[in-house]
């Protein structure tokens, strides 16, 4: 099986391709807007490894949480390709892909959803399948949902942003820590290949995004109360 996977729902672009188990994945520079380098990107890597879009099976994005306009590139370029090509598309929950990526079993996802907010879910990952033991919630650092247990790997931006509240919340709980994680295509591609084997992969004019919340920015009066100014 051959898939082409996208994933852009934070500061990091990355595309995959899975070649039949094999995986080959290309990261964006960073600053560059995603939307100039997603399919110069994505036509190079095709080149490269000699597959023709025709030639996939479908095509897999992260569909967030994330970055509001990161999850709608990732969601419309999948699209795109996929309409012109006759492929299926599937969209993979970003905070499973950051999961599977951990190395870890238990792992407490976590990044930055800005507007002094948090995406978090609370993960168990055995072998290629990430099991969701808390599902994806946007919440405050302070108020970020406590993970059944102890022996958590934390991982993403929220702990690069938010580390110390978000260590003394989650206490005990917290083994370990990797601030620098980020969702890849990789792993989407990784989540999304035994989905497609099972015949769970989507027309691509269904193909959407996973907001988890609906608000893109602060007004100015939650500005001014957070500390912030017009």
């Amino acid at each position: 099986m051959k898939l082409l996977a996208i994933e852009s729902s934070t500061e990091l672009f990355s595309i995959a391709l899975f070649l039949d188990g094999r995986i080959v994945e290309r990261e964006g520079a960073c600053g560059v807007p995603h939307s100039e380098i997603a399919l110069p990107m994505l036509r190079a890597l095709l080149d490269e490894e000699g597959v023709p879009l025709s030639g996939l099976a479908g095509i897999a994005f992260g569909a967030g949480p994330g970055a509001f306009t990161g999850l709608r590139l990732a969601a419309s370029v999948a699209q795109g390709l996929a309409f012109g090509s006759g492929l299926p598309v599937l969209g993979v929950g970003s905070l499973e892909a950051l999961a599977l990526d951990a190395g870890a079993e238990r792992v407490y996802a976590c990044t930055d959803a800005r507007m002094n907010e948090l995406y978090c879910a609370a993960c168990r990952v055995t072998g290629e399948s990430v099991d969701m033991l808390l599902p994806p919630v946007v919440v405050p650092p302070h108020a970020a949902p406590l993970p059944p247990g102890q022996g958590w790997h934390g991982c993403g931006s929220g702990f690069s942003t938010y580390g110390d509240v978000l260590r003394a919340r989650l206490g005990a709980a917290l083994d370990s820590v990797d601030a620098q994680a980020r969702p890849r295509a990789r792993a989407v591609a990784r989540l999304a290949a035994p989905r497609f084997a099972r015949g769970e992969a989507l027309d691509p004019a269904l193909a959407a995004p996973l907001y988890v919340r609906d608000k893109i920015a602060l007004t100015t009066r939650e500005r001014l109360a957070a500390g912030g100014s017009k």
